[in-house]
């Protein structure tokens, strides 16, 4: 039986596999306990082109009998090729809740943050015959779910019902009290909806209050106590599925990645150095390997209480100061600059066929990335916040969007990848970024100084704020929605205007190798080093005899 499920999906799992390594996204949860301020936290950057629009969804009441349609290729609209496709329909729920989205669904309005990362899994849980892709099921969660809990109840029971049609997925789902990592596979070839069988295998942990976890594009859910309904939740199939494949026997140790995701696509590289680098950031004194064969333990205590802060400068990190800054050496170029395009195997040296370069958090093809954060001493509109930023995190900048928030500025949430637009926020990003890297080490500094006068302008006004509409909520909810959309949009054109402003700056201070400006023009050269390393000057020597 084994043998004629790997013949079905070979071909689809090698397409799955090569396509695998596009499809890659860092998520870090931090339980309440482990942050500053008694929030919960998630980060999330994503990281491929995905769609980059920013949209309010509103919720409301419906019909009974009324259906909702089911999508393949929602989190790819803008991409050529990547098409909206309806494949299905379901009854729609007596009530849904508003949320947020972009490529995927990152909030609603009841203080639910998500973030996600895909993680592959085995060619034997690959399934053509389900319904569902993971960023439709998100955005069923969020529409139907009040809390975490039954965010990840929804998902679980839809996917298990109707079937599971993606790779391996997990999402991080967070909310006032408590922070989820919930990881999802498909049920198999041969599964169909008649079957009677479960359409998905799938497991979720709860973080601990007092720690942290990290997850990069391999599975990380390990041994689940089936006894503590707690802090774990899992499907109906997940012990039975593994030992029907035989990976698994009665009375060894479940562990969840070991048996449903052994082999993670990519490079140990590709995952392993960024977990590696979270922990190393956040608990430095835990002194974890560089290179642990092995994963590395889901749950951290931080060295100290994490910042809001410190999850954007986790998002925009390069590895620098370490040995695999991705700032240094010969592949950064004379300018330091820390893009590493992909490099397809016909292209590396025959010696260096399996080796990849090192992938850091901060990723140049990124298309927009948040950190989430929930309070649980506000009223609802004002308990989450999405810190949203367009673009690569290097170079973006994050801005408050409150889950009471009821809609954004247009630029926010049109324009298209393959069309330069000066109307679309997005753009101004993506120039600032792909402008930065002709001299990377010159223009950062300039790109820094604007993210810190914004960001710090926006945390320096938060507590103000929130005060003041928490007290007008009280009064008057309308009004003080009105408030928070009014605050949110503000800021967001004002970082419209001034990231196109910062890029003309560029464009006119750093051009022609000189930094231009109105009393002088100062030629920047090349490096010593890089010019040593490069040959300069050995066309003037005498050939060798």
């Amino acid at each position: 039986m084994r043998s004629s499920w790997k013949f079905l999906v070979l071909t689809a799992v090698l397409v799955l596999v090569m396509a695998g390594a596009a499809l890659a996204c860092t998520s870090v949860m931090v339980g309440k306990k482990a942050t500053a301020d008694g929030s919960v936290m998630v980060s999330y950057t994503c990281d491929g082109w995905y769609d980059h629009r920013l949209q309010v969804i509103p919720g409301g009441t419906h019909k009974k009998g009324e259906m909702v349609p089911v999508y393949h290729n929602i989190c790819y609209q803008t991409r050529p090729g990547k098409e909206l496709k309806k494949v299905g329909e379901i009854p729609q729920a007596e009530k849904t809740y508003t949320y947020f989205h972009v490529g995927y669904p990152i909030m609603n309005e009841k203080s639910v943050v998500m973030g996600e990362y895909t993680w592959g899994g085995r060619e034997e849980n690959e399934c053509q015959n389900g319904l569902f892709m993971i960023e439709q099921l998100q955005v069923l969660g969020l529409q139907r779910g009040a809390t975490a809990r039954e965010v990840i109840k929804v998902m679980g029971e839809l996917a298990e019902k109707y079937g599971y049609v993606d790779g391996g997925e997990a999402l991080t789902v967070g909310d006032k009290d408590e922070i989820w990592l919930f990881e999802i596979t498909g049920p198999g070839p041969l599964w169909t909806p008649e079957s009677g069988k479960p359409g998905a295998v799938w497991a979720a942990v709860r973080v601990p209050d007092d720690s942290y976890a990290m997850g990069s594009n391999r599975s990380r859910i390990a041994e689940i106590d089936f006894d503590d309904k707690e802090n774990f939740m899992y499907s109906s199939n997940v012990k039975s599925f593994a030992e029907e494949m035989g990976w698994w026997k009665e009375g060894d140790a479940f562990v969840f990645h070991k048996l449903y995701n052994p082999q993670p696509y990519g490079s140990p590289y590709y995952q392993q150095r960024r977990e590696w680098r979270a922990y190393n950031l956040l608990s430095p004194s835990v002194k974890l390997a560089e290179d642990a064969a092995e994963h590395y333990p889901l749950f951290q205590k931080p060295d100290a209480p994490i910042k809001v802060q410190d999850l954007m400068a986790l998002n925009r990190d390069y590895m620098e100061g370490t040995r695999f800054d991705m700032t240094k050496g010969l592949a950064a170029g004379p300018f330091g600059t820390p893009t590493r395009y992909a490099v397809t195997k016909d292209m590396k040296p025959e010696d260096r066929k399996g080796n990849d370069w090192n992938r850091s958090i901060s990723l140049f093809r990124c298309s927009y990335s948040f950190v989430g954060q929930v309070r649980d001493n506000l009223p609802e509109p004002l308990a989450a916040i999405a810190w949203f930023g367009e673009d690569q995190p290097v170079t973006t900048c994050y801005m408050p969007v409150y889950a009471g928030t009821k809609k954004v500025p247009e630029s926010y949430y049109t324009g298209e990848r393959i069309k330069f637009d000066p109307k679309s926020t997005w753009w101004a990003f993506n120039f600032v970024g792909n402008w930065a890297d002709l001299n990377f080490a010159a223009m950062i500094g300039d790109i820094r100084a604007e993210q810190k006068r914004l960001e710090g302008k926006f945390f320096s006004e938060q507590a103000d704020f929130e005060k003041k509409a928490a007290e007008l909520y009280k009064k008057d909810p309308k009004k003080a929605s009105e408030m928070i959309t009014k605050h949110v949009n503000g800021y967001m054109e004002e970082v419209h205007k001034d990231w196109w402003a910062l890029a003309w700056t560029l464009v006119g201070k750093y051009n022609d190798g000189y930094r231009i400006t109105s009393d002088k023009m100062v030629p920047l050269g090349y490096p010593t080093d890089w010019l040593k390393a490069v040959g300069f000057g050995d066309q003037d020597a005498e050939p060798k005899k």
